[in-house]
């Protein structure tokens, strides 16, 4: 299993790195304390650690980000004591809170009981993919960036899922068309057009309009912008 941990207190790091790997973890890490998100989404950990006291952030920002998109479970760890910072993180959405200096076997513990009970009662996936910075959320149909959330119709969303997921190829309306009409969503040539437009516009507000292409005679694809 990944634990992904944000820590910048390289020491602290590489001595969890080594402890947790005894363990058969895997331990991954932000490469840059600005793109955290970029890196969660690439790594789609099965755990998350959270310090307070971060570069840029703090760790209440970044808990936010992270369950804005997905429940996968999140413990702090923090030299911080005040009880309403143990207050903010539970209300915030994380499962545990560890005051360093800890033990490791205490850490262990508190890591195995909170997997064993995340995936024993659900299946917490992130189920989530990125785009252009933008944080698309394969099960509620949404789209977040910047701390902007926009939703779309069924019809939108699958549209916009199958161009991301084409890897810069184009896709032809009748593909499309024929995609939609599979997954039991009757479509014709005029509401494909107007599915595309809508999901333009709604795409403007996160500045995202560009990475939807007409490939004239040709079809659509999505690019990076």
């Amino acid at each position: 299993m990944n634990i992904f941990i944000i820590e910048d207190d390289s020491l602290l790091l590489d001595a969890l790195r080594e402890g947790l790997s005894q363990w058969s973890y895997e331990v991954s890490n932000p490469s840059d304390f600005s793109q955290v998100m970029e890196d969660f989404v690439e790594q789609q950990p099965h755990l998350v650690m959270i310090d307070i006291q971060l570069p840029k952030f703090d760790g209440f920002h970044w808990c936010r980000e992270i369950r804005a998109v997905s429940k996968v479970p999140i413990i702090f760890l923090s030299s911080r004591d005040h009880p309403m910072d143990m207050v903010m993180a539970m209300n915030l959405g994380a499962d545990d809170y560890v005051q360093k200096p800890f033990h490791m076997d205490v850490l262990l513990a508190k890591i195995q009981a909170t997997l064993r009970r995340t995936y024993t009662y659900e299946e917490a996936s992130s189920d989530v993919i990125e785009w252009n910075q933008a944080i698309i959320d394969l099960k509620k149909g949404g789209i977040y960036k910047d701390g902007k959330t926009i939703d779309l119709t069924k019809n939108e969303f699958f549209i916009l899922s199958v161009l991301i997921k084409s890897n810069n190829e184009i896709i032809s309306r009748h593909e499309l068309m024929r995609m939609l009409w599979d997954d039991d969503q009757f479509i014709n040539d005029n509401t494909l057009t107007a599915n595309i437009t809508r999901l333009r516009q709604k795409l403007l507000s996160l500045n995202l309009a560009d990475g939807i292409v007409t490939k004239k005679g040709l079809g659509y694809m999505a690019v990076t912008l």
